[in-house]
């Protein structure tokens, strides 16, 4: 499969090097440690390219400022 998207690519790539390390064990909760992964870095990049203003940032995402405000207490990250 072909992948154009930089960002789909290194997550493919990390996927593969995941299920290389497990072995022969099964993988659990695959898409809830793929969410929590990539989450926090992507909530600190949106506050830091908003310099801090949680509304931007909010905007930035997608989501309102009370989901964002709830997600940086769920990551513990301070605004």
């Amino acid at each position: 499969m072909s992948v154009n998207n930089p960002l789909e690519q290194c997550v493919r790539e990390s996927l593969e090097r995941y299920f290389s390390d497990l072995g022969d064990s099964e993988p659990h909760d695959m898409l809830a440690m793929v969410v929590r992964c990539v989450e926090r870095p992507v909530l600190e990049v949106a506050l830091e390219k908003a310099n801090g203003n949680q509304s931007r940032a909010a905007e930035m995402l997608g989501i309102t400022r009370s989901t964002l405000r709830k997600k940086l207490q769920l990551h513990d990250i301070q605004p």
